[in-house]
């Protein structure tokens, strides 16, 4: 197996959270986003859409992280990443979704630098887009574990819904949002990091961290 990823991509630091879990470790190669990596040539022709996690299993190519860590669930059974209960599966996806398909499309790396280099917004002002939107997805993700009161975002166990959550936590670190307003969110990722599968997928803990 192969990734290609770079440390401070959120969708990186969940595939290396689901591969912790799974006790797996392929060959780590890099793509340094912000020194536009992505855009070099001979990445587009491994991965023509430039964007990372990109996941090679043998002749197998894939891209997108909820792509790969579902292909890694299917093909690697233990830990199951999802539930077998058919609410307690949808709820786990809504959750991941919510990061994955809400949150993490606003603020990803090219959304900021367009933000900054095309509109010329300030930094605050960056702060405070990034910020929204986390804190948007983030008040309906607490009301679901609220409901719940599950050690985890789903269960006792890390599912595809924390694998999101906790990569996303950490990027409202990076930016100052307040997690005030969060509380279970925050014991949840307090739990999910003291697990060795969250903590050694963390950024800072990569070869390429800088």
């Amino acid at each position: 197996m192969i990734v290609y990823g770079y440390f401070r991509s959120s969708a990186s630091y969940r595939l290396r959270i689901a591969l912790n879990l799974k006790g797996l470790a392929p060959e780590m190669r890099f793509v340094h986003l912000l020194k536009g990596e992505q855009h070099n040539p001979a990445y587009r022709e491994v991965n023509p859409q430039g964007f990372v996690p990109y996941f090679i299993d043998g002749d197998f190519h894939l891209s997108q992280s909820m792509a790969i860590i579902e292909y890694l669930d299917e093909t690697h059974a233990e830990p199951p990443l999802l539930p077998k209960a058919p609410k307690d599966r949808a709820l786990v996806r809504q959750i991941a979704q919510i990061v994955a398909c809400d949150i993490h499309p606003l603020n990803n790396t090219r959304i900021l630098t367009y933000l900054s280099q095309d509109l010329k917004v300030t930094d605050q002002q960056k702060t405070e887009w990034y910020c929204r939107w986390i804190h948007d997805g983030f008040k309906v993700i607490e009301g679901l574990l609220e409901a719940r009161k599950d050690r985890f975002c789903v269960g006792d166990s890390p599912t595809l819904a924390d694998i999101c959550l906790i990569p996303q936590v950490a990027n409202a670190a990076r930016f100052q949002c307040s997690m005030d307003p969060f509380p279970l969110i925050s014991a949840v990722n307090q739990r999910a990091l003291e697990l060795p599968a969250f903590a050694a997928a963390h950024p800072l803990q990569q070869p390429d961290a800088e």
